[in-house]
Order: structure tokens, then C-alpha cells, then sequence
């Protein structure tokens, strides 16, 4: 029954949109960071040797 109403009625679609935008911005920001924190790792061991 909380599938059916998840997948065929307004909320439950707009839920279901919310969790995937959250999830898709959560990935983003991850990487974001990963790649931001490596490029200040390469600086900083650069600029110390």
C-alpha cells in the first residue's frame, strides 16, 4: 500500500523527487569536497618542498 501511494499520488511523487534530489546533491557535495580537499593537499606539498 505505501509503494502504491509513493508512486501514483501527488505526495508521494514529490516525495519521491525529494529523496532523489537529496541523494543526487549529497553525491555532488561529496565529490565537490573530495576534489577540493585533494587540489589543497597537492598545493600545500607543493609549496612545503
Amino acid at each position: 500500500m505505501a509503494w502504491n501511494e509513493l508512486f501514483t499520488t501527488d505526495i508521494g511523487l514529490l516525495s519521491l523527487f525529494t529523496i532523489g534530489f537529496v541523494v543526487v546533491m549529497g553525491a555532488y557535495i561529496y565529490r565537490f569536497a573530495k576534489r577540493h580537499i585533494a587540489e589543497d593537499a597537492k598545493r600545500a606539498e607543493t609549496n612545503q618542498g
